[in-house]
């Protein structure tokens, strides 16, 4: 069982959904970043780290400003490995890099895997890459200790889910809805999809793209063993709110009924 699965056994444990925060690296500023991600991680079961990134296709508007200013700032995936070493030392739960494929591809997948598994990360989540698409790269990833984190949708087949899930490790990750990342005030019945995943793999299912608060979250855990809160967090950064009040009810939210 690695550290990630391991996490999730805990919260179930705990009779909760496992709460997992994420944030982009770098933003607001490098410092202003660390202080949130360290409070936010003490009372997370895992961390998500955001990679800044030019062309962020599958993120929404305050995803995308937030690494446009991170990027601006100058934070480059090297200093991401930086954070990414410093919240190691800081927290004990699973860390996990959400990147695109490109920026893998341009430090070279070998070295980029080995950077990351060096600054402490448990895993990565890569959005935009089919695993079936490249095995080899998946399998990189894996022998430098990494668990591979790949998506799944509402329009997912069971085909498709059969070879996300084969490739998969740590959890799967499924998102609310077939577009971009950002908060909504309602999800779908997710209920049929995660229960189509479940015959297909073992592995915890985690839920994102649409957690607002406390009803979304508890939607989720209603079907899943994970929820994911990214850009309500951020929004909440924005508007000079204290993101930890925002994940405490996602935490309320998160609890079994």
């Amino acid at each position: 069982m690695s550290r990630i699965t391991d996490a999730f056994s805990r919260a179930r444990a705990e009779g909760r959904a496992a709460v997992v925060p994420y944030l982009t690296a770098g933003y607001p500023n490098p410092e202003r970043y660390l202080d949130y991600a360290t409070r936010l991680g003490q009372r997370a079961d895992l961390l998500e780290i955001g990679l800044p990134y030019s062309d962020p296709l599958g993120d929404g508007p305050t995803i995308q400003h937030a690494g446009e200013v991170a990027l601006r700032a100058g934070v480059r995936t090297r200093q991401v490995f930086e954070l990414a070493r410093e919240l190691r030392a800081r927290l004990g739960i699973p860390i996990l890099l959400m990147t695109y494929l490109n920026p893998v591809l341009a430090w070279d997948p070998e070295r980029f895997f080995a950077a990351a598994a060096e600054a402490g990360l448990d895993g990565l989540i890569l959005p935009d890459l089919p695993p079936d698409e490249d095995p080899k790269l998946v399998a990189e990833a894996r022998a430098a200790g990494l668990d591979t984190v790949f998506l799944l949708a509402p329009t997912s087949t069971d085909e498709r889910i059969a070879t996300v899930t084969r490739h998969s490790s740590g959890f799967v990750y499924t998102v609310s809805v077939t577009g971009v990342t950002g908060a909504r005030n309602k999800l779908p019945d997710l209920g049929p999809l995660v229960r189509r995943i479940r015959k297909a793999t073992s592995l915890p299912v985690a839920i994102g793209f649409g957690i607002s608060g406390r009803e979304t979250a508890r939607a989720a855990a209603r079907v899943a063993d994970g929820v994911v809160v990214g850009s309500a967090l951020i929004r909440a950064i924005e508007e000079g709110r204290d993101p930890l009040t925002l994940l405490e009810e996602v935490r309320e939210g998160a609890r079994v009924e």
